[in-house]
């Protein structure tokens, strides 16, 4: 049986889910992450999840499913262990940031499409758009750096 989960560490798991429901993620899907990012051990089974958040296991079974599809947790086999379990993905957050970064240019081509649109208006009116566009060309170009020094960073703390 599962321990009870202290009024902190609730407050963390509602923090998760509340934080990941603007980026498509259900509330039972942020909870699972929130859970599985503080839990101890770091691998827990569908069972344990339920239990722990007070779910349905066909509510886990179906948001670990989407879950592991976005690419943020992983179904993992324990060695002597016939059962599944779940632990969030090591390179999870380095990879959900570059997915955003691909946004940044899609964000920067509207812009352009904008601007040509308005190739022939006044400084004034084409004015948001350019700053949308210098912004986004800016971040486009930096978060690759960013990106490389956080991966040089971590393959530094590997060794």
């Amino acid at each position: 049986m599962a321990e009870p989960i202290d009024a902190a560490a609730q407050h963390f798991i509602e923090e998760v889910s509340l934080t990941f429901e603007p980026f498509g993620v259900p509330r039972i899907g942020g909870q699972i992450v929130g859970w599985l990012l503080i839990a101890d051990p770091p691998q827990q089974t569908g069972g344990d999840l339920a239990a722990a958040l007070g779910a349905s296991k066909g509510s886990i079974s179906t948001m670990t499913r989407f879950l592991i599809q976005v690419r943020l947790i992983e179904r993992v086999r324990l060695p002597g262990q016939r059962r599944a379990y779940f632990q969030i993905r090591a390179a999870a957050w380095a990879e959900l940031l570059e997915a955003r970064m691909a946004g940044l240019t899609a964000i920067r081509r509207l812009a352009e499409r904008g601007l040509a649109v308005l190739a022939d208006a006044p400084a004034p009116q084409r004015a948001r758009l350019q700053t949308m566009y210098e912004m986004y060309v800016f971040f486009e170009r930096e978060m690759p750096a960013l990106m490389a020094r956080w991966h040089a960073q971590q393959a530094q703390q590997a060794e």
